[in-house]
C-alpha cells in the first residue's frame, strides 16, 4: 500500500552560534532573507509538498520562532487601522490553521539524531520528512515536492544529495551508491564528515530528508558519532542493512544559509528576483559595486 507523507520535523534547537551576536537573542531561524525568515521558506515549502503537520523540535530562547507562526493582534488591528490590507494579509497568511503546528522540546544539544527521536511521539508510526531550515533551495519546483513525487515510488527512505568540491566531504554526511535512473542513486553506503581521502564519493547530503519510522528504534540506541553527537547519517547507515534508501538528486540552487558568505549570497538571488527591489539591487550591482571590484 502506497504510503503518505503527512507530518514534516523541523529540528530548531541550535544556538545559531557562526552568527553571534546577531543570533543572541533571535533564533538563527528568523534570519531574514529579503522580508521572509528562514523557516518561513521552509514551512512553506512543506506545505507546498502537501505536509498536514508541522513538528518543531525547539530549545530554549525560540519564542520568537513560535510567535511568528501566532496571531499578533496589536499589529493586525494596526495595520486594520491604517488601511494596510495587502500587508495585513501577509501577516495573516502566516498563520497556519489550528493542530498543524506542533511544539516538543530538545532539552540536550545532542545533534540532528537525537533532535529527530525527539519527535518519535508526535510522527507515530508512519514515514515523515525532516527539514533543515539552514538549507535554503531556490527551485521551480520545491524540494520536498520533488522528493514526495519520488517516494511514492519508491516507498523508502530517501535524503536530498548534491555534489560539493572533493575537500569539502568532512562537512557533509557522504553516500556511495549506484544509480537508478534520472534523479535517483541506491544507497549501498553512508559515511558522517568523511576526509577527502576516505569520502566513497563527493555526493553530499543536504537538509531534506524522508524517513520511515523505523529510525526511531534505531535512534534510541544513542550511539554517539561524528563530533560527540547521536548523528541521523549514522542510523540510516544501520537502517540500510534492511531497508533500501535512495539519494536524490533535486533541481534548484541550494544556499548554505548556516554559513555567513551562503546567507550573504542567498540575500543577494532572493533580492535580485523580488519585483520591488529587484531592480535597485541589480543596478547597484552593477554601478555601484561592481567597479571596485578591479581594485580587490
Amino acid at each position: 500500500m502506497s504510503r503518505k507523507i503527512r507530518k514534516a520535523i523541523f529540528p530548531v534547537a541550535g544556538l545559531g552560534t557562526r552568527f553571534l551576536p546577531a543570533t543572541k537573542a533571535l533564533p538563527k531561524e528568523m534570519l531574514p532573507v529579503v522580508d521572509k525568515p528562514l523557516i518561513q521558506y521552509a514551512v512553506e515549502e512543506a506545505f507546498a509538498a502537501g505536509i498536514e503537520q508541522i513538528i518543531f523540535v525547539t530549545g530554549r530562547g525560540k519564542g520568537a520562532l513560535e510567535d511568528h507562526f501566532d496571531h499578533s493582534y496589536e499589529l493586525e488591528s494596526t495595520l486594520k487601522k491604517r488601511g494596510k490590507s495587502k500587508t495585513l494579509h501577509t501577516v495573516e497568511a502566516l498563520i497556519p490553521e489550528t493542530g498543524s503546528i506542533v511544539y516538543t522540546r530538545q532539552n540536550q544539544p545532542l545533534g540532528l539524531g537525537h533532535a529527530i527521536w525527539c519527535a518519535r511521539d508526535v510522527v507515530g508510526d508512519e514515514p515523515f520528512a525532516v527539514l533543515l531550515a539552514d538549507d535554503l533551495v531556490k527551485a521551480e519546483k520545491p524540494v520536498l515536492s520533488q522528493m514526495v513525487e519520488a517516494f511514492k515510488t519508491t516507498q523508502s527512505s530517501m535524503v536530498a544529495v548534491m555534489e560539493v568540491p572533493p575537500q569539502q566531504t568532512d562537512r557533509y554526511g557522504i553516500v556511495g551508491g549506484k544509480r537508478e535512473g534520472d534523479k535517483l542513486i541506491r544507497i549501498d553506503s553512508l559515511v558522517e564528515k568523511p576526509a577527502p581521502s576516505e569520502a566513497p564519493t563527493n555526493q553530499a547530503i543536504i537538509g531534506r530528508y524522508i524517513l520511515t519510522p523505523e529510525i526511531f528504534d534505531l535512534l534510541k540506541r544513542k550511539e554517539f558519532g561524528a563530533g560527540g553527537e547521536i548523528q541521523i547519517t549514522d542510523a540510516m547507515a544501520h537502517l540500510l542493512k534492511t531497508q533500501a534508501i535512495y539519494g536524490y538528486l533535486f533541481d534548484g540552487i541550494r544556499f548554505d544559509c548556516g554559513d555567513k558568505a551562503g546567507f550573504q549570497m542567498a540575500n543577494i538571488a532572493y533580492a535580485l528576483d523580488n519585483p520591488t527591489i529587484g531592480d535597485e539591487v541589480l543596478h547597484y550591482i552593477k554601478e555601484v559595486a561592481a567597479p571596485h571590484f578591479d581594485t580587490v
